[in-house]
């Protein structure tokens, strides 16, 4: 039996996509999955959306930490994403890091990353890049969401979004879930109001 894989696009600003990629890093663990990170961007899906000026904020903050994970898979291959992703996120979201710039810049030191990729969050050199995996990933579920998105059994979800990150067999049980209405024909969501916010424990 082939392994399967789960992809995941995150934007690093996200905590519901920083839960779903713990989750997804869990299954790995249970399962016979293979995890594979690609970048997305909510400032490109916000871009042209009429949103809160405190949102459009954070939406522009969030950019330069997405240019330059692009920049580094870019220049460094596609297997840093999962090591940056967790490195910056982990400053970001149970770190609880305000500084975007202060987290990426340490996260390229902590794994011996060239800290000359700092200057990519400025500039729109691997726009294009991150254009083109954010489009893949609208391109799989329709641009009326956001992050988390994956896919798996050739079906892609915005989702899941869960707090906490399930860990051990939990994990996998979701994983379980998710793969069987993904090789559901026509099964398009489900889905309930949030009653609670990211917890990081």
């Amino acid at each position: 039996m082939s392994k399967e894989t789960l992809d995941l696009w995150f934007d690093t600003a996200c905590p519901w996509a920083w839960m779903t990629s713990r989750w997804g890093l869990e299954v790995a663990k249970v399962r016979d999955v293979e995890v594979k990170f690609h970048p997305m961007s909510l400032n490109f899906l916000n871009r042209d959306k009429d949103i809160p000026e405190d949102y459009r904020a954070l939406m522009n903050r969030a950019l330069a930490p997405m240019r330059i994970v692009t920049a580094a898979i870019a220049e460094h291959g596609e297997e840093i994403a999962e090591p940056l992703y967790t490195a910056i996120g982990t400053r970001i979201h149970p770190g609880g890091e305000k500084d975007f710039e202060k987290a990426v810049s340490e996260a390229l030191a902590e794994l011996q990353l060239p800290a000359d990729l700092m200057k990519y969050g400025e500039t729109d050199h691997y726009d294009a890049q991150l254009q083109a995996s954010h489009d893949e990933a609208l391109s799989l579920v329709g641009d009326d969401v956001g992050t988390p998105i994956c896919r798996v059994a050739g079906t892609a979800f915005f989702g899941p979004v869960v707090t906490p990150a399930p860990k051990g067999e939990d994990a996998g049980r979701l994983f379980d879930g998710v793969l069987a209405v993904a090789s559901t024909p026509g099964f398009f969501e489900l889905k309930r109001t949030r009653d609670q916010g990211p917890n990081f424990d």
